[in-house]
């Protein structure tokens, strides 16, 4: 086996909530469509606290939010209104302006309540990143699983394993949570170009090296791999096609061509951008990076 990249995150913190970021990284610009990768750490909210991620834009993108606990409601400029429940799928696609709010639902801030999840996003191929925009949910209960030997699989999106989700990915895509008792294997077959393994909890190896928790492990291509569970543990698998070329990440923008960057951080700025029913708050634009 050739040696696999080991990404390990930087932390961040988005309104008060703590992540690690592992994509992108000077090392790794993307994996299969994933450019972007957000593990929100697991934290407690005490009665009157949560999230509460202002109204802000996206465009070149998919963003898709997948929890482990608690809740989110998603509101955006298409009208949309989702409470998004833990195991459930939150599924926007930004095309060529969309906007967005994320925060705790009203109903969560009564109690304590545990926050824990993943958001990433998936750059659109580039004869859609100027396309419509579109949202979909999709319940728990709708994405497949297999269970076999104490190793369960939830194909979140695209395909693998012989599943395949109702999330309606633009490319191909592989998506899965992975959740292994002590002491079982599963084999993570070369079904797709690029892959990345990312521990969320508990002992594992890959073909008997130990996995280091809360570090992106890309795959080398094309090579079946054993992941081995030394206790009870969790991870996540990602990749797909390689991106039809580079894609520029600019705060909240993704393109393959930086002058539509540029074009909606100017639009952004002076409020030319749709706005989500209901919401006046808005994030204002960062100074550029460039």
């Amino acid at each position: 086996m050739h040696s696999p990249l080991v990404i390990r995150p930087r932390p961040e913190d988005v309104e008060g909530q703590p992540i690690l970021r592992p994509l992108p990284s000077a090392q790794c610009r993307s994996v299969g469509p994933f450019v972007f990768f957000d593990h929100m750490l697991e934290t407690v909210y005490p009665a009157g606290q949560g999230m509460n991620i202002r109204q802000h834009p996206h465009i070149g993108l998919s963003t898709l939010t997948y929890l482990f606990a608690g809740q989110i409601q998603h509101k955006d400029s298409l009208g949309s209104d989702q409470v998004v429940a833990a195991g459930d799928v939150s599924w926007m696609t930004a095309g060529s302006a969309i906007a967005h709010v994320e925060r705790t639902p009203a109903a969560q801030l009564a109690e304590d309540f545990k926050m824990h999840g993943l958001q990433v996003w998936l750059a659109s191929p580039k004869e859609q990143e100027q396309g419509p925009g579109h949202y979909s949910h999709h319940p728990a209960a709708s994405l497949p699983v297999s269970e076999s030997l104490g190793v369960s699989i939830r194909l979140i999106a695209g395909s693998g394993f012989c599943l395949e989700s109702p999330v309606p990915v633009l490319s191909p895509t592989l998506y899965a949570e992975l959740k292994l008792q002590t002491a079982t294997s599963l084999v993570i077959p070369p079904e797709h170009q690029q892959r990345a393994l990312y521990l969320l909890d508990g002992e594992a190896q890959l073909d008997g090296e130990t996995l280091e928790a809360h570090a992106l492990v890309v795959l080398p291509e094309g090579e079946s791999l054993t992941l081995f569970a030394e206790s009870d543990c969790h991870a996540v698998l990602i990749g797909g096609a390689p991106l039809d070329g580079p894609r520029r990440i600019n705060w909240n923008f993704v393109a393959s061509d930086p002058a539509l960057i540029d074009a909606a951080r100017q639009r952004w700025a002076v409020g030319d951008w749709p706005q989500v029913p209901g919401e006046s708050e808005r994030i204002e634009l960062p100074p550029s990076r460039h």
